[in-house]
């Protein structure tokens, strides 16, 4: 019984496991790494995803459950800026460079 229970539930996850996709990338400041501790969070509908850190190279990897547009946010230095992006089933590749321009942070797809 616990063997029909057990399979069972990973039968009705693994659905929703292959319909999640991954954003996954490097934040650069210039050309070089934006370095460990920058945020980067995601908001796909009505559905928000935590802020992720990145690593000492730079890198960030989110798991996202939505498929469709999506709004990053990456905050650096205590200030944020968004842009619109695509997530899909499969994984994505999100470069993204940041810059100080007047005083604020702005960030593009690299």
């Amino acid at each position: 019984m616990k063997k029909t229970i057990a399979a069972l539930t990973i039968a009705l996850a693994l659905p929703t496991l292959a319909s999640a996709g991954e954003l996954y990338g490097k934040v650069l400041a210039g050309n070089a790494s934006a370095g460990e501790g920058v945020e980067v969070s995601a908001k796909c509908g009505a559905k928000s995803y935590p802020a992720v850190k990145t690593d000492k190279t730079g890198s960030y990897r989110m798991l996202l459950t939505e498929t469709g547009k999506c709004t990053m946010t990456i905050r650096y230095k205590q200030q944020s800026a968004s842009l619109d992006v695509a997530s899909y089933e499969d994984a994505v590749q999100v470069d993204l460079n940041i810059e100080l321009k007047d005083g604020k942070l702005a960030v593009r797809r690299k």
